[in-house]
C-alpha cells in the first residue's frame, strides 16, 4: 500500500544540472558527483561511472531498490569509504565548487555536508539535549550554535519538550526527528537523508517529509536517498534513478512520478493482472530503461 503524501511541490522546469558543468558554474551547484566508480576490497566494483547533480536550494531525490548502490554513493560523497574497505578509482565529487573526492570525514562536514544516516544511529544513552550538541562538534563559534539549537526547538516542537529525556526511548518518529536535529547543527549547506521513512507509520512519514521541505525552504540544499518513491518525488525537484551501481534515469520529480515504468516499478501501480513470478522476471526486459 503506497504512503500517503501531500500534493507534490511545484517545480521549475530545467533544474537539473549537467555533471559536467565548467567550473565557473558550479556556484550553482550545492553537489556535484561526476563519473564515480567505486570499489571494495580492490575487487568488487560497486559504482559504475555515476554522475548526479544537486542543485544549490534544491531537493535532489536518488530512487533505488537495495543493492543498488545508494548507500555506497553517500559513503563515497562523505569521506567514510574506508572504513567498509571501500575506495574511489575514478571520477570526482565536489561540494559548492570545491573538491572533496577522498578528503577526511571531518573535513567534508566543516566544508558544509551534513548527513542523516539509514537507521537514524542517534546516541541512545544520552539525552535529546546532549545528541543535539554532539553535532556542532566541528563548530567553535558559540552564538551559531545557539542560533541552530533554537532552529531546531523550533522545527521539532516535540524534542522541545523532551530536552532532558534519554534519546533511546523516544518513538521512531520522534528519534529520526533528533537524527535530523543533530545534522541541522552543523549549519550545513546541503543535507544527504539515507531513507528517513524506513520503518515509521505513514502519518509519521508525512510529518517527516513536511520537515524535509521545510528545511529545504529555510535554505538548505537536500539529497534525499528513499525507496518510498511516492514521498521522495512528490518533494523531489531533480529525481535520479539507480540500478546496479548506474544511473539509469532522471529528470524532474513530477515527471518521474508520472512516467509509466517508475510508475509500475517503484509505486506498484502497474497492471493488475500481472502477479505471476514469471511476469515479475520480465522486469528488467520490460523496463525502457533495461539493458
Amino acid at each position: 500500500m503506497m504512503t500517503p503524501v501531500g500534493p507534490t511541490r511545484p517545480v521549475a522546469q530545467g533544474d537539473a544540472l549537467s555533471t559536467e558543468t565548467a567550473a565557473a558554474a558550479r556556484t550553482d551547484t550545492a553537489l556535484s558527483v561526476a563519473n564515480l566508480e567505486v570499489v571494495y576490497n580492490d575487487v568488487v566494483l560497486v559504482l559504475r561511472g555515476v554522475s548526479i547533480s544537486v542543485p544549490t536550494g534544491k531537493i535532489v531525490a536518488l530512487l533505488g531498490a537495495n543493492g543498488a548502490g545508494k548507500t555506497t554513493l553517500l559513503r563515497a560523497i562523505t569521506g567514510l569509504l574506508d572504513v567498509h574497505r571501500g575506495k574511489i578509482t575514478k571520477g570526482s565529487v565536489h561540494l559548492d565548487g570545491k573538491d572533496i573526492t577522498r578528503a577526511e570525514a571531518a573535513a567534508i562536514v566543516r566544508a558544509g555536508l551534513g548527513q542523516v544516516m539509514e537507521g537514524r544511529r542517534i546516541f541512545a544513552e544520552l539525552t535529546v539535549d546532549e545528541n543535539l550538541r554532539t553535532g556542532a562538534f566541528t563548530r567553535r563559534d558559540k552564538a551559531g550554535i545557539a542560533a541552530s539549537y533554537e532552529r531546531a526547538m523550533e522545527l521539532f516542537p516535540v524534542l522541545a519538550t523532551r530536552r532532558k529525556d534519554t534519546a533511546g526511548y523516544l518513538s521512531g518518529g520522534e528519534q529520526q526527528m533528533l537524527a535530523i536535529g543533530r545534522a541541522l547543527m552543523a549549519e550545513p549547506k546541503i543535507l544527504l537523508l539515507d531513507e528517513p521513512s524506513l520503518g515509521l507509520a505513514p502519518l509519521v512519514v508525512e510529518q517527516i517529509r513536511d520537515i524535509i521541505v521545510q528545511v529545504n525552504d529555510q535554505g538548505t540544499s537536500v539529497l534525499l536517498v528513499e525507496q518510498n518513491a511516492t514521498m521522495a518525488l512528490s518533494i523531489a525537484d531533480v529525481g535520479y534513478v539507480l540500478e546496479h551501481g548506474r544511473v539509469v534515469k532522471d529528470g524532474p520529480g513530477p515527471a518521474l512520478l508520472e512516467d509509466k515504468d517508475i510508475r509500475e516499478f517503484y509505486l506498484g501501480m502497474g497492471d493488475v493482472g500481472r502477479r505471476s513470478f514469471r511476469d515479475v522476471k520480465t522486469y528488467r526486459r520490460r523496463k525502457s530503461w533495461g539493458a
